[in-house]
C-alpha cells in the first residue's frame, strides 16, 4: 500500500474528517490520495492560515485540528501559525512535503529544514526517513498533541517516502519512552490546598486556557460553588466561568478590570490553575502581596516556578484535581473580602467621541442578541479587547483568540475552522482594520466552503493598539496610519458576501440583526473613531 493511503486511512482512523491546507510540488501523492477518499479538504489561500483554522476547529470542536502544506515557502508559511498554536496550547498535527531523501542538505529547490526552523515552538516534530516507521510516527504525532499539556506536532515528510510500498498496519497504543505526562494530581499536595484556601482570609482563584482547554469548566464551577472563593481569569481563560456569576470579577492583567488586579494584589491565597502566570496578566510578579500564598496547578511542570515560587506546585490536569479539591474543600467565609472587592468595580462613564460608534456598545448589543452556543473569535489589537471585555459569556458560548502569541490575523481563519466544525453554530468574526488585511484573502476559502460566519470589522483607519500604546506613553504617533485603506465593503461584495457600513449608532441594533438573521455571510463594517481606547 503506497504511503500516501497509508496517511489517508490513518487519518481516517484518527476520526479526521477535514484538513486543512494548500497544495505544492512536494505532497502531490498526499493529494491524490486525499483525491480519492472520503476526506473533507478545505482550500486556504495561504499557508498560515490552515493552521489558525485548525486551530479555530480543533478549540471548538474538541477534536485535533490537521493541516497540510508542501515544502519550501508552503512549510515555512506555516511558522507563524504554528507558534500561535504552541503558545495557546492547541493540539494540531501538521503534515509538511519535503524533497527527495537523497537531495536533503544540498538546497535544492524549494527545500527548507521546518523541523530544525520550528524547534523552538513546537510540541514536537519528525521527519520521516523510513516508510515502515510512518504508522507509529503518525500515531505518536496524534497522541504527543493531545496529551498532558496539548500543542502542535509536524511530520515532514519527503516526497520519495510518500511514494513507497509498505504494510498497513496502525498501531493501538503509543508506548514512547520518557514521555509519560503526570495528569492525576498529588493527594497529599491537593489536602495541602484544601487546608491552606480554608484557613486563608483573603483566598482568590484565577483560571486560565487550560482550564477551558482541559473540559474543565464544569469542574470550576462546581468548585467554586462549592468553596465561594472570589474568582478571577486570564485572557484566555475567558469563559471558564459565566460572566455573570456572582463570584465572577473579571479578567486580570494589562488590559483586564481594576478590581480583579486589585484582588490578585490584596490576596492572601492565590491558587492559579491552567495558566502560565505571564507577564501580560500579571504584570510584574510585584503584584502580588509579598506574603501571599501562590498555589499553582499546570499539566506543564516547566511552567510551574517559571514566573513566580509557588507554595504548594501541583502537576496535572485541571479536571481531575479540581474534582479532587471539590469533594473534600468546605464552604469559605468570604463575604467579607468579597465585598472589598467589589468596591473596587469601578463603573467608568465612557467617554468616547461624538458623531462616531462606540465599539463597545456594538460588542454588547451583539452580546444581547446572540444565541448560547455562539462562537466568537477576535483578532489581536483594540478589537480584542472590546470583544473579550463586553461579551457575555453563558451556556455555551465559546470566545477566542491569538493570546499567548498575540498573532494579527487569527480571527478570520479560525472562524472559518470553527464555522466548518461547527455548522449548527452561530460563528461571529471580530477583527480592526489592520488585522483583517492580514487575512482577508480568506473571504475566498469562507465563499468557497459555504459557511455564514458574521465578520465584523471595526475600521479607525489605522493600528488602533499601537497607537493607543503611543498616546499613553507621550511618545508622537508614527507608521500606525492605514491612509491607503480600500472599500472594504465592496472586497467583501467582489466575493459575493453580503456587505454594509455604518457609522451611526442608531444603526447598531438593525444591522446585526439583518446580519444575524441573513443566513448567509455578512460583512459588516462599523466606522469608529482614532480617539477610541481599550480602556
Amino acid at each position: 500500500m503506497k504511503l500516501s493511503d497509508v496517511l489517508v486511512r490513518c487519518l481516517s482512523e484518527e476520526k479526521v474528517d477535514t484538513v486543512f491546507g494548500y497544495p505544492g510540488a512536494a505532497v502531490l501523492a498526499v493529494y491524490e490520495s486525499l483525491r480519492t477518499s472520503s476526506l473533507h479538504h478545505v482550500l486556504v489561500r495561504q499557508e498560515q492560515a490552515a493552521v489558525h483554522s485548525a486551530s479555530g476547529y480543533a478549540r471548538t470542536t474538541g477534536k485535533v485540528g490537521v493541516c497540510i502544506a508542501t515544502s519550501g515557502p508552503g512549510a515555512t508559511n506555516l511558522i507563524t501559525g504554528i507558534a500561535t498554536a504552541y503558545m495557546d496550547s492547541i493540539p494540531i498535527v501538521i503534515i509538511t512535503g519535503q524533497v527527495k531523501t537523497s537531495l536533503i542538505g544540498r538546497d535544492v529547490f524549494q527545500e527548507v529544514d521546518i523541523t530544525g526552523a520550528t524547534e523552538p515552538f513546537i510540541k514536537h516534530s519528525y521527519l520521516v526517513k523510513n516508510a515502515k516507521d510512518f504508522p507509529r510516527i503518525l500515531k505518536e504525532a496524534f497522541y504527543i498533541a493531545t496529551t498532558g499539556r496539548p500543542g502542535p506536532v509536524l511530520i515532514d515528510l519527503p516526497m520519495d517516502v510518500q511514494e513507497e510500498q509498505i504494510e498497513y498496519n496502525y498501531p493501538k497504543e503509543v508506548k514512547i519512552r520518557g514521555y509519560k505526562p503526570t495528569l492525576q494530581g498529588h493527594m497529599g499536595q491537593i489536602k495541602k490546598i484544601i487546608k491552606l484556601l480554608e484557613h486563608s482570609k483573603r483566598p482568590l482563584v484565577c483560571a486560565g486556557g487550560g482550564v477551558v482547554l482541559g473540559n474543565a469548566t464544569e469542574e470550576l464551577r462546581e468548585f467554586i460553588q462549592r468553596s465561594n472563593i472570589p474568582f478571577v481569569h486570564t485572557l484566555m481563560g475567558t469563559g471558564s466561568l459565566p460572566t455573570c456569576s456572582e463570584n465572577n470579577f473579571g479578567m486580570i492583567g494589562t488590559h483586564g478590570y481594576a478590581c480583579s488586579n486589585w484582588a490578585l494584589k490584596h490576596a492572601d491565597t492565590i491558587l492559579f490553575i491552567g495558566t502560565r502566570i505571564a507577564d501580560r496578566a500579571v504584570t510584574n510578579t510585584g503584584i502580588f502581596d509579598e506574603n501571599a500564598n501562590i498555589i499553582h496547578i499546570d499539566v506543564d511542570p516547566a511552567e510551574i516556578g517559571k514566573i513566580t515560587s509557588a507554595a504548594i506546585p501541583v502537576v496535572g490536569e485541571a479536571k481531575s484535581i479540581l474534582k479532587g479539591i471539590s469533594a473534600l474543600i468546605k464552604k469559605i467565609d468570604t463575604e467579607e473580602w468579597r465585598a472589598h472587592i467589589a468596591q473596587k468595580q469601578v463603573i467608568k462613564e465612557e467617554n468616547h467621541p461624538k458623531d462616531s460608534i462606540n465599539p463597545k456598545l456594538v460588542v454588547r448589543k451583539l452580546s444581547e442578541m446572540l444565541s448560547d452556543d455562539a462562537i466568537v473569535t477576535a483578532d489581536v489589537g483594540q478589537n480584542q479587547f472590546w470583544t473579550m471585555r463586553n461579551v457575555e459569556i453563558k451556556g455555551n458560548r465559546r470566545l477566542i483568540c491569538s493570546g499567548g502569541f498575540g498573532t494579527m490575523g487569527y480571527s478570520l481563519p479560525a472562524a472559518i475552522g470553527a464555522s466548518i466544525g461547527n455548522k449548527d453554530r452561530q460563528v461571529v468574526s471580530i477583527l480592526g482594520d489592520g488585522s483583517f488585511q492580514m487575512s482577508m484573502f480568506e473571504l475566498g476559502t469562507l465563499v468557497q466552503e459555504g459557511v455564514n460566519p458574521l465578520i465584523i470589522l471595526f475600521n479607525n483607519s489605522g493600528l488602533g493598539m499601537v497607537r493607543e500604546l503611543q498616546r499613553r506613553t507621550d511618545l508622537k504617533e508614527h507608521g500606525v496610519a492605514l491612509k491607503g485603506n480600500p472599500d472594504f465593503a465592496a472586497i467583501a461584495r467582489a466575493y459575493g458576501i453580503t456587505a454594509k457600513t455604518i457609522s451611526d449608532e442608531k444603526d447598531i441594533e438593525a444591522s446585526l440583526n439583518e446580519a444575524l438573521t441573513s443566513g448567509k455571510p455578512y460583512f459588516l463594517e462599523v466606522i469608529v473613531s482614532d480617539k477610541e481606547s481599550t480602556l
